[in-house]
């Protein structure tokens, strides 16, 4: 402890003479410094909307193009592009910082790349840090190991018309539990043409985009005679502005590695 550095009492209130200690209401958790890449994006202007209620402080605002200046933050919390992926990484571990990602649609080499650096920071890579979402992962996952290769399965993913890649990131997830559930390796994105009989081993992933969806995700189990569908509709960024600060406050003080949104919420 550095000389002369106060501690902080908690609150306390008299009672009888003797001064009691009141708990400490959420509010007044303490709080944590982050740098932001991304700010001016629709992800960044939502974190930046709501840090102050996260007891978040939003102490650096970058964008592409601006030079990564970490000093005085405690995390660093990315949504900007997959190309700027590794010029990030290289930044959080010169300046020994845990790093959150939101960033979709890295390519195999900027996975590598961040798989790499997780090895000498704490990282928390997320497709969705809805919790939500983080829901319908497992209930996606439980469905599939109860209703068995009787039923299709099709995932549909619909969001706004500005929205870079496809699918999303987070119908890969759904993609990637479905796989392992059924042991299927056959993703078949879309449909056109005489396309033939519908393979029994395929998972089929259908992206739609338009209007200003924020995010909607729908698994369908087909069977004979009757349908189970999942759905997930995100109508706010605000959700994943909420999931995104409560990672950067998790990851800090973590151990160098790899981490997701289930280990963030405990799942």
């Amino acid at each position: 402890m550095q000389q002369g550095a106060a501690i902080s009492k908690p609150p306390t209130k008299q009672m009888g003479g003797l001064e009691t200690a009141l708990p400490c209401s959420p509010n007044m958790r303490e709080k944590i410094r982050a740098a932001l890449i991304g700010a001016a994006g629709r992800m960044g202007r939502a974190i930046i909307d709501i840090a102050e209620t996260e007891s978040v402080d939003i102490v650096a605002r970058i964008d592409l193009g601006d030079e990564i200046a970490l000093a005085g933050a405690d995390v660093l919390i990315d949504f900007s592009q997959p190309a700027a992926s590794g010029s990030i990484c290289d930044a959080a571990i010169k300046s020994k910082m845990p790093l959150v990602i939101g960033t979709t649609g890295h390519s195999t080499k900027q996975r590598d790349e961040i798989t790499a650096a997780a090895k000498k920071i704490a990282v928390v890579l997320a497709l969705n840090f809805s919790v939500g979402v983080n829901a319908l992962f497992a209930l996606t996952e439980r469905a599939a190991k109860i209703l068995g290769d009787d039923f299709d399965l099709e995932i549909v993913e619909v969001h706004h018309r500005m929205k870079k890649d496809a699918p999303s990131g987070t119908a890969k997830t759904l993609a990637g539990i479905l796989q392992r559930a059924r042991q299927a390796k056959n993703l078949r994105h879309g449909r056109e043409g005489i396309s033939g009989e519908r393979e029994k081993s395929e998972i089929g992933i259908h992206s739609v985009r338009g209007g200003d969806v924020v995010g909607d995700h729908t698994v369908i189990f087909a069977g004979q005679g009757e349908r189970v569908e999942l759905t997930h509709r995100a109508s706010s960024r605000e959700t994943f502005a909420r999931g995104a600060l409560r990672a950067a406050r998790w990851i800090v003080g973590k151990s160098p590695g790899l981490y997701d949104m289930r280990d963030v919420l405990g799942l």
